[in-house]
């Protein structure tokens, strides 16, 4: 499986761009009310639960991150930037295999 479904460079600049001038906006603008804090989530492509999850395992490697289950069920890493969390999940599939609950 690929995993080159994130965005595109161009993209990317333009999210860049775009939290950059959401911060001079809020910093410029003290009565627009702000978060106390902010969460950007990426999720892998869709695949089996066990790509999604190596995808999330190699996304911990490159923040310097612990992958870890959540008690709702999905697989995260997130790092910090002060009240701002970057944060990658997996939402594993209840069935894996590829048949509905009725066929088992």
């Amino acid at each position: 499986m690929s995993f080159n479904l994130y965005s595109s460079t161009g993209e990317r600049a333009r999210l860049i761009a775009g939290l950059r001038a959401l911060a001079e906006f809020i910093e410029s603008s003290p009565d627009v009310p702000a978060p106390g804090r902010a969460d950007v989530m990426v999720f892998p492509p869709a695949g089996t639960n066990a790509e999604m999850c190596a995808e999330i395992d190699s996304i911990a490697s490159r923040i310097g991150g612990q992958a870890h289950w959540t008690g709702g069920g999905h697989y995260t890493v997130s790092r910090w930037f002060g009240p701002v969390e970057y944060r990658a999940v997996a939402i594993p599939k209840d069935n894996d295999s590829g048949e509905s609950e009725e066929e088992k």
